[in-house]
């Protein structure tokens, strides 16, 4: 793992013993904006390698986000259904808008699937993951709307002849299954594949869940200078979900279920192809494009108090069609005072959601009409680039520009009982500056600082309202200033702290009729260490504060308040030790903080702090590893999510003492 883009030392301890398994090497393959990765110094990033990621024995991406100082998932536990993401004091990625995530370049956002935003991670293999990036704030031009908090890029692996297996058997009847292939022909050919199913009982009553994921890449060295690929992935879940408890029921059986929750779940079916073409113009200048289109259907059922005494069942249904393509060129110039290093491309896309949501019904079945039933469209046109050139030591600057337009319209399919505006999509246009430095002023000490801007669209259909065509974009800017330290070979620790404001939010003054008022301040502390204490022991920390607060808002008495679902602080400590060869046992403390639960802070949840240990042991020469992992070890009773709904608090409960044994293997 590696912080901030630059140092990193990993499990494998370093001073170089060799624990992990073998792995082939891997050719690079350059996705947009590759060639101005060293400018990622110039604010925070947290890497994790292709080996980092096995070591962690993960059936979900999102379990490497404890990892992440200041970062945390609200997981609801809800089959199939995205989780909230904690980042920069943002509580709604994920689930929400706070987040972009890309997958080799291509947003893996949802414009208008259940929240604006919204992002699935489980279309994603981990044993396919070949590099994990999370940059921190709106700091990347490559992208622009979702990227308020931060943006996650994930790079799956391109290259390579390799046979890699990763099964394990665990708590609650639980299967994991992963396997990835690399095959490189003779012929400039090369062919990368990945599946994974997962099927659970899960630990409470009616939480059983079953998905599959299968993706595929071919490419081709056509002539020295071009290469085509064409990828595509599958994905398909299924599952029950028992809601949520309230306050009550989690006091006294944590793992129960309401009697009032119905035969609620979700069901999904997500299928993707896309198309690249790379150029090298000449050894220092290479063209990227692709194209790619995205169809999906997603259903969920969900029950939840409408009142202090009853609940209700809704539906949501998406069937969701995006067409995009975009074009880049990535170089490295040279001028008389310095190398430069820089991207700049286009890109456009089209997504149209067909949306129904009905609400009271009874154990699925709908009653009435529709409370919606309509069709979005959101069209993006964008224009980036960045430069990295790193002059001297002292001063190596970074700046990056992007320009954003979106236009949209939004139709009726049928009656509705819905109230929501539907109509065009007033144009919006927004640029957005990034400014960074850093400077090595002694051998093991970085410095760095930043300045960037990000914004957001009107949230759901508020966007389609003739009364929001005034409104201004919702702009983020945030100012970073961080150090990376290497005090020891051994040792190496990063620090970083952070003032993100929001301006001109959107705030809706009577139905169809909005202006943009309130603000918010986000400010923070981030830190983390690597330290190798000897050859067979080693020790990570990541710590994260945040302070959210509301600035401005309509409503007087919600200024000063805490930004709900953001815990004071996170933290994560680890340890790796070897007593022996081939045997290593590790231990993990996570601790979340407390957090305000809804907007005006008068529901509260404290937190918790948990323990998990694990095995390995990788019989002398061979290519595989036996595993085994205990999460939450005490066995303690906690809530990965509080929320309050209908005047209700509730608990998404945490799942108890889980084991798991597995094997990794590569052929």
């Amino acid at each position: 793992m590696a912080c901030a883009g630059v140092l990193g030392v990993g499990h494998a301890g370093a001073q170089g013993a060799d624990v992990a398994l073998p792995a082939p090497v891997m050719g690079a393959v350059e996705v947009k904006g590759q060639t101005v990765r060293g400018a990622a110094v110039a604010y925070s990033a947290t890497t994790f390698e292709q080996q980092d990621i096995q070591d962690q024995h993960i059936s979900q991406p999102e379990a490497l986000f404890r990892q992440v100082p200041g970062m945390n998932v609200q997981n609801y536990q809800l089959s199939g259904v995205g989780n909230a993401i904690v980042m920069r004091g943002f509580g709604g990625g994920g689930h929400g808008g706070d987040v972009g995530v890309v997958l080799d370049g291509i947003p893996l956002n949802e414009a208008m699937s259940h929240a604006d935003g919204y992002v699935d991670f489980n279309v994603i293999v981990p044993l396919e993951i070949d590099r994990f990036t999370v940059f921190k704030g709106p700091v990347s031009a490559l992208y622009g709307n979702f990227n308020r908090a931060g943006l996650i890029a994930v790079e799956t692996r391109k290259r390579g002849e390799y046979k890699d297996l990763d099964v394990s058997l665990g708590s609650h009847a639980t299967l994991d299954a992963q396997a990835a292939l690399g095959l490189a022909p003779d012929d400039g050919e090369s062919l990368n594949l990945s599946a994974q199913h997962v099927r659970t009982d899960g630990f409470r009553p009616q939480s059983g869940a079953e998905r599959t994921t299968l993706a595929a890449r071919w490419s081709k060295q056509v002539t020295p200078a071009l290469e085509i690929a064409l990828s595509g992935r599958l994905h398909e879940a299924d599952g029950e979900s028992p809601s949520y408890l309230t306050a009550t029921q989690f006091a006294t059986d944590p793992y129960g279920k309401d009697p009032r929750a119905l035969n609620d779940g979700a069901k999904k079916h997500f299928a993707t192809l896309r198309a690249d073409v790379h150029y090298a113009l000449t050894p220092k200048l290479k063209w990227l494009s692709f194209a790619y289109n995205t169809r999906q259907d997603f259903t969920r059922w969900f029950s939840r108090p409408a009142s202090a005494t009853a609940w209700r069942q809704r539906e949501e249904s998406y069937d969701r069609e995006v067409y995009g393509a975009g074009t880049s060129l990535n170089g490295r110039s040279a001028t008389a005072f310095t190398p430069l290093n820089w991207v700049a491309g286009v890109e456009t896309f089209r997504e149209s959601t067909d949306y129904v949501f009905y609400d009271g019904l009874n154990q699925r079945s709908r009653a009435g009409l529709a409370g919606n039933d309509r069709t979005s469209q959101l069209t993006s046109l964008s224009a980036f680039a960045e430069v990295d050139a790193p002059v001297h030591a002292l001063f190596q600057p970074f700046a990056g520009l992007r320009w954003d337009r979106f236009t949209g319209d939004c139709r009726l399919n049928g009656p509705e009982t819905g109230t929501d505006p539907c109509g065009p999509l007033a144009q919006a246009t927004h640029t957005s500056p990034k400014l960074g430095v850093r400077a090595h002023v002694l051998p093991g000490l970085l410095v760095r600082a930043s300045w960037s801007e990000g914004f957001a669209l009107p949230s759901t259909f508020s966007k389609y309202a003739l009364g929001s065509a005034q409104l201004d974009p919702n702009v983020f800017r945030q100012t970073e200033v961080g150090a990376q330290i290497k005090p020891a070979p051994h040792l190496v620790l990063d620090v970083a702290a952070y003032r993100l404001v929001s301006s001109d939010e959107v705030r809706t003054v009577a139905p169809g009729v909005y202006e943009n008022d309130g603000a918010t301040r986000r400010t923070g502390v981030e830190a983390s260490a690597l330290w190798s204490i000897a050859r067979s022991v080693d020790l990570s920390l990541t710590y994260g504060s945040a302070h959210s607060r509301v600035t401005e808002n309509g409503s007087a008495a919600l200024v000063g308040k805490q930004v709900a679902g953001v815990p004071r602080y996170t933290a994560t400590v680890g340890a790796a030790w070897r007593p022996v060869a081939d045997w290593e046992g590790t231990a993990t403390w996570r601790r979340v903080g407390r957090y305000a639960v809804n907007a005006d802070n008068s529901v509260v949840y404290g937190g918790y702090a948990t323990w998990d240990v694990g095995v390995n042991y990788t019989p002398p020469a061979t290519r595989y590893r036996v595993y085994a992992t205990v999460a939450n070890l005490s066995d303690k009773a906690y809530a990965t999510s509080a929320s309050v709904i209908g005047g209700t608090q509730l608990f998404a409960p945490g799942a108890p003492r889980t084991v798991k044994l597995g094997v990794q293997a590569q052929f």
